[in-house]
C-alpha cells in the first residue's frame, strides 16, 4: 500500500529511470509532496500505463511542494559507472528542491549522503512510499519523452518503443548500424 512515510519531517522521495538501458541517460527525480496529497492513483511508474504516468506526472508537478530532475548522459555513465551516475542524478535533482527537505527517502539499497540531510534507503520504495512513487513517475516520464525525441534522430533503434532497453529490435539495429553517441559503451561490452 502506498502511503506517506513521515508526518513530522519534510521528506523528499528520490528515484531514477533508465538504469538498465543500453542507450540514453539515467534520469532521477526528487519530490516533496504536501501532507494532504491525494494518493488515489499513485504507484510505481512501472505498474502504470503511459497515459496514467503522464496524467499523474502533470498532477504531481502541479501539486508538489517542490520537485527536481537530474540527468546524467551515457558518456558520464561510462566514465563513473551506472550506480554512481544514478546517485549523482539524484543529487542533481535534490539540489533543485526548495525548500530543502529534512529527510531523503530513496528507492533501492544504496545512496551516498547528500550534504547533511538524513536519508533512508527503501527496497521497493517506489511501490511503498508516495514521494518515491511520485519521483519514479516524474523520472520515467522525463526519460521516456527524451528517448522519443532521440528516436527522431535515430529511428532505426526504435527508442520510441523500447526507450533504449536491450530489446531484440534494438540489438539487431546495433548489429546493423553500430552504436550512436547516446549508447553506453560499457553496457555494450557486456551484451
Amino acid at each position: 500500500m502506498i502511503k506517506n512515510w513521515s508526518l513530522n519531517l519534510l521528506e523528499a522521495g528520490c528515484d531514477e529511470a533508465g538504469r538498465g538501458c543500453l542507450a540514453g541517460p539515467v534520469v532521477a527525480a526528487a519530490v516533496i509532496l504536501p501532507p494532504n496529497f491525494k494518493l488515489n492513483s499513485i504507484n510505481d511508474s512501472k505498474k502504470l500505463s503511459k497515459s496514467q504516468r503522464e496524467e499523474m506526472a502533470a498532477y504531481i508537478r502541479k501539486d508538489a511542494i517542490s520537485f527536481g530532475i537530474g540527468v546524467i548522459d551515457a558518456a558520464e555513465i561510462d566514465r563513473i559507472n551506472i550506480l554512481q551516475a544514478s546517485i549523482q542524478a539524484m543529487h542533481q535533482a535534490i539540489a533543485k528542491l526548495l525548500p530543502q527537505p529534512d529527510l531523503l527517502l530513496t528507492d533501492g539499497n544504496q545512496f551516498r549522503t547528500y550534504k547533511n540531510i538524513s536519508h533512508q534507503c527503501i527496497i521497493g520504495g517506489d511501490g511503498l512510499v508516495a514521494s518515491i512513487a511520485a519521483a519514479s513517475i516524474l523520472a520515467k516520464v522525463q526519460r521516456d519523452n527524451f528517448m522519443c525525441e532521440l528516436h527522431q534522430k535515430h529511428p532505426q533503434y526504435r527508442w520510441d518503443i523500447n526507450k533504449g532497453y536491450a530489446t531484440k529490435v534494438h540489438r539487431k539495429a546495433l548489429q546493423d548500424y553500430g552504436p550512436t553517441p547516446f549508447h553506453r559503451r560499457t553496457f555494450l561490452k557486456s551484451e
